[in-house]
């Protein structure tokens, strides 16, 4: 994992799928069920996963630690 991923959302299942960012909180939606997993499934349709993808990077290189 490199230094930008550290701070990245990370999800990993029993199996090993490993999910990372937008990814990763999507995955989580899904497994909820009910409404979330209709809002997780949304990542899978290639415009709308490459749109989230695009806001995780925005908004986790803003985000501070303290």
């Amino acid at each position: 994992m490199g230094e930008a991923d550290a701070a990245a959302l990370e999800v990993i299942e029993p199996g090993g799928g490993r999910f990372i960012g937008a990814a990763a909180a999507n995955r989580v939606l899904r497994e909820l069920g009910g409404f979330w997993r209709v809002l997780g499934a949304a990542y899978l349709i290639a415009p709308v996963g490459r749109l989230e993808d695009r806001y995780y990077a925005w908004v986790a290189s803003r985000r501070r630690w303290l």
